[in-house]
């Protein structure tokens, strides 16, 4: 099986394996948080920085800039950022994850 290359930044790891680049990416300040918001909706980009209690503009590029050149995130005809399909299936595998979140922060009181 051929092995892909690896993407260019993928901090603490050498091997640069597809689960290590995705973490990176989605452990980068506000990724995540955009892809959340972005999950019923498309938003432009003034209504995303809103919703991402006014991020800094610059980082809010930075991450979208990326999460589109990752095929997560695409640029509508209406100028709004929307998930594209793969963006929708991270977003479906991430929700088991927040169930757990909810359910283990009323456990410990949050």
């Amino acid at each position: 099986m051929a092995r892909q290359a690896a993407p260019a930044n993928v901090r603490g790891s050498r091997t640069g394996r597809p689960i290590m680049a995705l973490l990176d990416l989605l452990g980068r300040r506000w990724s995540l948080r955009i892809l959340w918001e972005l999950r019923d909706a498309p938003l432009t980009s003034r209504a995303l920085r809103t919703a991402c209690d006014e991020a800094s503009p610059t980082v809010l590029q930075a991450r979208l800039t990326e999460l589109r050149e990752a095929g997560f995130v695409e640029l509508g005809d209406g100028g709004g950022y929307g998930l594209t399909p793969l963006g929708r299936d991270l977003c479906e595998m991430v929700m088991p994850l927040h169930r757990f979140a909810e359910k283990w922060s009323s456990k410990r009181g949050a």
